[in-house]
């Protein structure tokens, strides 16, 4: 039996032609001359794909949700900064996104509610939220709410997922 001349060229760089050699020969011959897989052997390969895919595809997902919370985090961070130099001008927070002093495109996966004043606040002189709901399918998650106010992203009032927060420091 001749063998290929790679497999000459494996043997001389340190023994991988026991490893190698056996694998190649493990392929079934067919009547015709080619060689091919067992049907085990694609089993396997397949198998071992979908446990793969079981664990990336939830992770996967995890991160494409995360990225487009990432969206309202940097609207709402836009707007907090906006509304601190609204305030040191006017004495008040802004009713109003509008009225304040930068552009805000629209939001792709958001919508965005109406500045309101918190619940722990008196009027828009000590106190400003905005709430906006996630819009449109999310990976599994459901509508969830990002809250900003003046003292920044509120933790209490959100629903957001720690898993899908862009907040969260780990992986």
């Amino acid at each position: 039996v001749s063998r290929p001349l790679w497999a000459a060229d494996v043997g001389q760089r340190g023994g991988l032609e026991s490893k190698v050699i056996p694998m190649i020969n493990s392929m079934v011959i067919k009547k015709d001359g080619t060689r091919g897989f067992t049907l085990v052997e694609l089993a396997v390969v397949v198998v071992i794909i979908g446990v793969l895919a079981a664990f990336a595809v939830p992770r996967f997902l995890s991160s494409v949700e995360r990225s487009k919370a990432a969206e309202a985090y940097n609207y709402l961070a836009t707007v907090h900064a906006a509304q601190e130099r609204y305030h040191a001008r006017q004495g008040t927070y802004a009713s109003a996104i509008g009225s304040l002093d930068t552009e805000l495109g629209s939001l792709e996966y958001f919508t965005v509610g109406s500045v309101a004043v918190p619940a722990a606040e008196s009027s828009l002189e000590t106190g400003w939220e905005l709430t906006l709901t996630r819009a449109g399918a999310s990976a599994g998650y459901g509508a969830y709410t990002v809250v900003f106010n003046h003292n920044g992203f509120d933790t209490t009032n959100s629903t957001i997922s720690p898993e899908i927060s862009p907040l969260q420091t780990g992986s």
